[in-house]
């Protein structure tokens, strides 16, 4: 017997080749035969081939076979030999998908991620590799089921261009890694002894294991982490100024005024090199610091002198405006930074800059929930990753639940793997249009999502050490002391796996056609629902699933234009061209800040895995408005964020809020900050913005948020 070649040649059979074949496949499928599985394909194909009782048999019958016989003892392993047989002719579709995104990309731009700027040549290149990346996720990853419900727009899977690559947003230990020294581009960094140096070698860190991630890469409680260094720093200047001759007193003012200049020029470099270095990814990294609990005198100092720099600005001396990285999150404890405590003068220098600048937000650690709860309960800090992201607890011996009262939270080393939001309102638009109960269909996508993650899970550990040495060798996660070739597995039972959710006000309106002021019962029910669902996920997978109130940000406008295609355009739920950002009101809501406070406080509980409040101040600059509201958030157990729509002429240096054109000197070159979600970006630059058509549609209407 013989197998007929495409070419027409013949090829005499040879079952070994199929053994080949399919652990090929398998190794895609990340599973692996067992000799007795390898024993009964082989036993199939031949028996069935020998039924056939023909000389030769053409190749795409051989393949049907083989496929026939997988799908008996391990389907899994079909549909990864069904892609493999196909290649040729999907390579051919997906490369023409990449080449007009490619030729899109060239002379259009892009502006899915406002963190790219795709003006420039490496962000092109970059943003093609995530275009092939998408689609190659899309070919050899997803179920049909999963790829038919992300192409109508039930479900939405973030990131696709790196979830094969990496992980997602994280809480990077830099204290681990400074500490005694560490290895990266294969040289040694001796650890610093000087705060001059711990700045520059931070910043090295920060920039390399970014680039080696998706997402949000934060740096918390930075106040600690700078502080020894600033008391090295200190004792330096200190025995050089007393053997100058000086006097004790005279000394130590004088060590101290050269630490602060240390930390000014150290943080203005910060600011220069995370606003314009950009990463392999072709963005600029999210980096967010957290900060605000140190009370020794230099943890307080940098927390003060940080602030100040980024209210001060930078640019051109009368052109001064705030850059937008890193992300700045101040960790609130009302017994340091309450009226009369001994940290107040960190909170008011907080309020001074997020009344100029929007950042810092700010994060409650003895408010109501759960964040507090675990700073209140165990001392544990969970600080965010990125914009809004939180971790779910892991304990140091009992992993997701606490073993006694002597076992501690750990967050500070861990990440995210990827989040997949639902759509709420195409889903409930499904159930109704096929007169099925709501909840069946929602569980059915709860299901997609969930599978996807168990297979992310698996698929990322089977990755070596060396993809990102300073988070898996150097100590940067927690656990990552791992050899080069060492799989990342056992660091990925800490990680968390996000289920997101958008457009709650929409799938309000849908229901009964009010809005989230309105009424709202309906979608707490929704989210109690979910929280359930995932409950019991965690408890039979064994991964730490959170519930995630997205930040759409291109996604809020791809969400219309599907929903409109499966089910037109309905008023207040497709109409407008873009749905609201997770559990938010809509922002065309005539709102005080106190009544958006109190409405949105209900979903708060809700969505632990990724949520932040914000509110709109329509007056100008004005602290005590700032002051007031911060601190009512921090009493409701908020992340808060401060929102003003900020403006620069870049010509005379003019600023205020709302201009369009500058009042002073007529010029139209404009710089606009907005929050683009949980974060800020440029909604105007050089007479262009970063940001998309649907998200500037939204900014335009905002009312409340």
């Amino acid at each position: 017997m013989y197998v007929i070649k495409k070419d027409g040649t013949h090829e005499k059979w040879n079952v070994q080749k199929v053994v080949v074949a399919i652990n090929k496949s398998a190794y895609r499928a990340l599973v692996k035969f067992t000799p007795e599985e390898l024993d009964a394909v082989c036993k199939e194909v031949e028996d069935t081939a020998n039924k056939l009782q023909q000389e030769g048999i053409h190749i795409y019958e051989m393949h049907n076979i083989v496929e026939a016989a997988l799908e008996r003892v391990k389907p899994e392993v079909a549909k990864s030999y069904r892609d493999y047989r196909n290649y040729k002719q999907d390579f051919v579709k997906m490369l023409d998908e990449v080449y007009k995104k490619s030729q899109s990309i060239m002379y259009i731009g892009d502006k899915e991620n406002s963190n790219t700027d795709s003006a420039l040549v490496s962000t092109k290149r970059s943003l093609v590799f995530n275009q092939l990346n998408k689609e190659l996720y899309q070919k050899f990853f997803m179920t049909t089921e999963e790829l038919q419900a992300c192409r109508d727009g039930y479900i939405y899977v973030h990131d696709m261009s790196a979830r094969r690559d990496t992980m997602n947003c994280c809480l990077f230990d830099v204290t681990k890694v400074l500490k005694d020294g560490f290895e990266m581009g294969n040289l040694w960094y001796n650890e610093p002894k000087t705060l001059d140096v711990a700045f520059d070698v931070i910043g090295d860190i920060v920039l390399s294991a970014a680039s080696q991630q998706y997402g949000g890469f934060t740096v918390p409680s930075v106040d600690l982490i700078l502080e020894p260094y600033a008391e090295k720093s200190y004792a330096k200047f200190y025995e050089r100024y007393l053997s100058m001759g000086l006097s004790p007193e005279i000394a130590a003012k004088e060590a101290h005024a050269d630490v602060l200049v240390n930390f000014e020029q150290g943080f203005q470099g910060w600011e220069y090199k995370f606003n314009t270095v950009a990463s392999s990814r072709g963005d600029y990294p999210f980096i967010t610091m957290t900060f605000g609990t140190g009370t020794g005198r230099f943890a307080k100092l940098a927390s003060i002198t940080m602030l100040n720099v980024r209210k001060n600005g930078q640019g051109k001396k009368h052109c001064k405006k705030p850059v937008l990285f890193p992300k700045l999150v101040f960790l609130y404890d009302e017994n340091l930074h309450g009226v009369g405590k001994e940290s107040e003068d960190v909170f008011e220098a907080g309020i001074s800059c997020s009344a100029k600048s929007m950042y810092p937000d700010w994060l409650s650690l003895t408010g109501e929930g759960y964040v507090s709860d675990m700073y209140k309960n165990h001392g544990a800090i969970i600080s965010p990753m990125g914009c809004r992201a939180f971790l779910s607890p892991w304990f140091e011996k009992g992993g997701m639940t606490q073993a006694d009262e002597e076992d501690k939270p750990v967050f500070v080393g861990r990440f995210n793997i990827g989040a997949v939001s639902l759509h709420l309102p195409m889903i409930y638009a499904r159930a109704k249009h096929e007169s099925r109960d709501f909840y069946d269909v929602l569980d059915y996508y709860l299901e997609l999502i969930r599978g996807l993650h168990i297979r992310t899970y698996a698929y990322l550990g089977e990755m070596r050490a060396s993809t990102n040495p300073l988070a898996y060798c150097e100590g940067g996660f927690y656990g990552g002391h791992l050899g080069i070739n060492e799989k990342i597995k056992p660091l990925l039972k800490t990680a968390t796996a996000s289920f997101g959710i958008t457009a709650l006000q929409e799938l309000q309106e849908l229901h009964n056609s009010k809005s989230l002021v309105e009424d709202g019962q309906f979608a707490i029910e929704v989210l109690e629902h979910i929280n359930k669902r995932i409950a019991e996920y965690k408890e039979a997978d064994g991964n730490l699933y959170a519930i995630y109130g997205t930040p759409a940000e291109s996604l809020c406008g791809l969400q219309v234009t599907q929903f409109r295609a499966k089910y037109g355009i309905i008023e207040n739920v497709s109409d407008r061209a873009y749905v609201s950002n997770s559990f938010h009101c809509h922002v065309t809501e005539e709102l005080t800040p106190i009544q958006k406070q109190d409405l949105e406080k209900r979903f708060w509980d809700l969505s632990n895995g990724g949520k932040i409040q914000y509110v709109k101040y329509p007056i100008a600059y004005n602290e005590e408005a700032i002051r007031s509201l911060i601190r009512r958030a921090m009493e409701m157990g908020f992340y808060e964020g401060v929102n003003l729509s900020l403006a620069y002429c870049d010509d005379c240096g003019h600023q205020e809020l709302e201009m369009e054109t500058c009042p002073a000197c007529g010029s139209s070159n404009l710089t606009k900050i907005d929050r683009m979600n949980g974060y800020l970006s440029y909604s105007r630059v050089k007479g262009d913005t970063r940001l998309n058509e649907a998200k500037m549609a939204e900014i335009a209407e905002r009312k409340s948020m």
